[in-house]
């Protein structure tokens, strides 16, 4: 048994702060990393493995990037914290604005749940009805309305919801299939008038990779407009990682809000919420709609986030990125019994036997059965895996052909074991 992991369990709940990092649906302990540099990491015991979750996404340009720390060293040097208006919110607004044409305005929180969480209630305050749209295995944070059949640590862990969650919270959720017409259109007329917004992952990454048709997306957009319903890109995972911005644009569907986390703050804490003016200005305290943070545009947090989406603006960072993850798909395409599913430098390598899947419910437990053992051989031999079956890969600019070539070939030791 791991010392360190025992000793966190004598005075944190299970010895973790997020659950899917307790290794409970994989063999062994939790890893404790002690350092990252480019796309390697380093335990406590002096282990060095190659890192293929990248603190579950916002590390586009890998562990310790050399622009991003300076950055982070001068915010902190000049102060951890303000709690009042500062320059660089407003310029880390105005970056995150050139990649999304159709929106104005920027909210910061200080996580992805929060900005979620706010969304919804801005939803609910523009359009004065209650009720929200989501799809099975769509994870949006862990906040009470959005836990109902959730992804994330809630499908690792085997649950469907969490205790503490009123009942009369999960009355206004509507719990729709992902890539069902049908469902989704009976869901607009059973509640007319009574949908405040629909809330998705445009490239749902939290529960296996759910690519989306885009006419299906296309439909949702189709059914808001008619009855004056918002619609939600919650892009926490995608936002920035394919492209510069969100991927409404390359999708063709334009959403009325969108939330963003993870790359935009360049492994700080920090969530977004932005959307058009006339909607965004409903938040406090120009309209009704509250929302507060004490540390929410924390100045260090801004000053990682705008060095990281500065270093993005370079088209050749995508293009590279883009290469990686065609190159580790072909890879692992290759090695029998793996399908892969990617967008971009995103991917999900499906262990099942069917056609991938494009919902939760489609996703075959064998898949999970066989990735456990795949991930701690894998662990032995040197790289890192997200701990669970439905998470998917991050790549970097900071990883290599050479590191997945490595990767490639590890793998298809195990798979033969």
């Amino acid at each position: 048994m791991n010392s360190l992991f025992e000793k966190a369990k004598s005075c944190i709940p299970g010895g973790v702060h997020s659950p899917v990092r307790a290794f409970g649906s994989v063999p062994g302990d939790p890893v404790f990393f002690r350092s990252g540099e480019g796309a390697y990491i380093e335990t406590e015991s002096g282990q060095r493995l190659l890192d293929l979750c990248m603190s579950w996404g916002p590390l586009i340009l890998g562990h310790a990037h050399p622009t991003v720390v300076q950055a982070v060293q001068e915010a902190a040097s000049k102060g951890l914290s303000f709690g009042a208006c500062h320059r660089g919110e407003t310029d880390l607004a105005e970056q995150i604005l050139k990649g999304f044409d159709w929106a104005d305005q920027v909210r910061f929180t200080s996580s992805g749940t929060e900005a979620v969480m706010t969304a919804i209630r801005l939803a609910r305050g523009i359009s004065m009805r209650s009720k929200v749209i989501k799809f099975d295995g769509g994870y949006h944070g862990h906040f009470d309305s959005m836990l109902v059949k959730a992804g994330s640590g809630l499908a690792t862990s085997g649950l469907a919801n969490s205790a503490g969650v009123p009942e009369a919270f999960a009355a206004d959720t509507i719990v729709l299939p992902f890539d069902d017409e049908a469902a989704l259109e009976q869901a607009f007329i059973d509640h007319k008038d009574e949908i405040a917004c629909v809330a998705l992952e445009p490239v749902p990454g939290n529960n296996g990779l759910l690519k989306q048709r885009q006419s299906w997306l296309k439909r949702i957009r189709a059914l808001c407009n008619e009855q004056c319903t918002l619609l939600l890109f919650d892009e926490v995972i995608s936002g920035f990682r394919t492209c510069y911005g969100g991927v409404d644009g390359w999708m063709g569907v334009e959403p009325d809000l969108t939330t963003l986390g993870k790359i935009v703050g360049g492994g700080m804490p920090i969530g977004a919420l932005l959307g058009k003016r006339r909607m965004m200005e409903q938040l406090a305290p120009n309209g009704p709609v509250y929302q507060a943070g004490t540390l929410s545009g924390n100045p260090v947090s801004v000053a990682s986030g705008l060095a990281t989406l500065r270093l993005l603006e370079d088209p050749a960072v995508y293009e590279r990125l883009e290469q990686l993850g065609a190159y580790l798909e072909e890879g692992l395409a290759a090695i029998d019994g793996v399908q892969v599913v990617r967008s971009g430098s995103l991917l999900w390598p499906y262990l099942g036997d069917q056609d991938i899947p494009r919902r939760a419910d489609a996703i075959e437990a064998v898949h999970a059965e066989r990735f456990s053992p795949i991930h701690a051989g894998l662990l032995a031999r040197g790289f890192y895996l997200p701990p669970s079956a439905y998470e998917v890969l991050f790549l970097s600019t900071a990883h290599t052909e050479a590191d997945l070539d490595g990767l490639i070939e590890a793998w298809t030791l195990e798979m033969s074991a």
